[in-house]
């Protein structure tokens, strides 16, 4: 197994709020790398703890191999070690995350986010052995992704707690099932230093209240400080001031899920002025009804 060492106070920072970036896009369809640069000048300077890149908010699945590094790199490089980047690395076919790895530069990279197995929807052994796979190959920490809504799939708590206990460099997991019970399973049985991230922004207050460790956020691409002082109020316990923030970014929180992640990210970013509101086929722009609700609730 690689040896990985990552230092304390990066780990720490990966417990606090996240933010899985989206990628912007120019007229023609090509990377807008001006535009990200300033999408992640906009996020630290809001008080991010991290960076995601190449997460499903990237729309990743539609870069080419080419724009996937040059992507990572524009991020590495713009952030500049002020903050820990983790990247999305996963699939479903073992063999082929296996080689990825081993093909991969991780320079500037301090850990992977790696999704559960979709479409072809492994049993529990299944996973826990793809993801015991990735451990032995990975150079970098990893935090687990689990999204039943896109993979059909669900890993579940004995299955974390297995890897968990077995694979030193699986730190933590980002739970997007929407199933607070569940969360809490996983908080209580995993060793002290395995940590879970909320993957899902409205749920994210109760889960960090329940003993989660931050968030991997859809909405703090467009408000960075608000979000991420949220995440810090409740870890410091400040639970009422959290909640006021929690309160008043629920409502956007809710549009820009109406019609589809990113569609609904980029159109708040795109009102910001940050990038465009361009998405690559098969994603398009929300619709009238949501662009009205979200440019009402800006």
């Amino acid at each position: 197994m690689p040896v990985y060492n990552m230092k304390e106070d990066k780990l720490e920072n990966l417990k606090g709020a996240g933010v899985a970036l989206t990628t912007p896009f120019t007229e023609d369809n090509s990377v807008d790398f001006t535009s990200l640069k300033k999408l992640v000048k906009h996020v630290i300077d809001g008080g991010i703890d991290f960076i995601v890149a190449l997460g499903t908010t990237s729309e990743a699945v539609t870069l080419s191999k080419e724009e996937r590094k040059a992507v990572v790199k524009c991020i590495i490089d713009e952030t500049n070690n002020r903050v820990p980047i983790v990247m999305g690395l996963g699939g479903n076919n073992t063999a082929e995350v296996l080689n990825t790895i081993n093909t991969t530069d991780f320079t500037g990279i301090d850990a992977i986010l790696s999704v559960l197995p979709y479409y072809n929807k492994p049993q529990q052994d299944g996973i826990y052995y793809h993801f015991t796979e990735i451990a032995k190959a990975s150079p970098v920490p990893i935090i687990l992704y689990n999204v039943p809504g896109r993979t059909s799939s669900n890993i579940l708590p004995e299955t974390v707690i297995r890897l968990a206990n077995k694979n030193a460099n699986i730190i933590a997991i980002k739970e997007a099932s929407g199933d607070l019970e569940q969360c809490m399973e996983i908080i209580k049985n995993t060793p002290k230093d395995f940590f879970l991230l909320s993957g899902d922004d409205k749920l994210t207050l109760p889960i960090v209240a329940c003993g989660g460790a931050g968030v991997i956020s859809v909405i703090a691409n467009a408000y960075p400080g608000e979000f991420s002082k949220m995440v810090r109020l409740m870890k410091e316990g400040a639970i009422n001031e959290a909640q006021q923030i929690h309160y008043q970014l629920l409502d956007i929180i809710s549009a820009i899920f109406e019609d589809g992640n990113p569609a609904g990210i980029k159109a708040v970013l795109s009102i910001k002025g940050i990038m465009e509101n361009r998405l690559r086929l098969p994603l398009v722009k929300v619709n009238d009804t949501v662009s009205h609700k979200i440019s009402k609730l800006i």
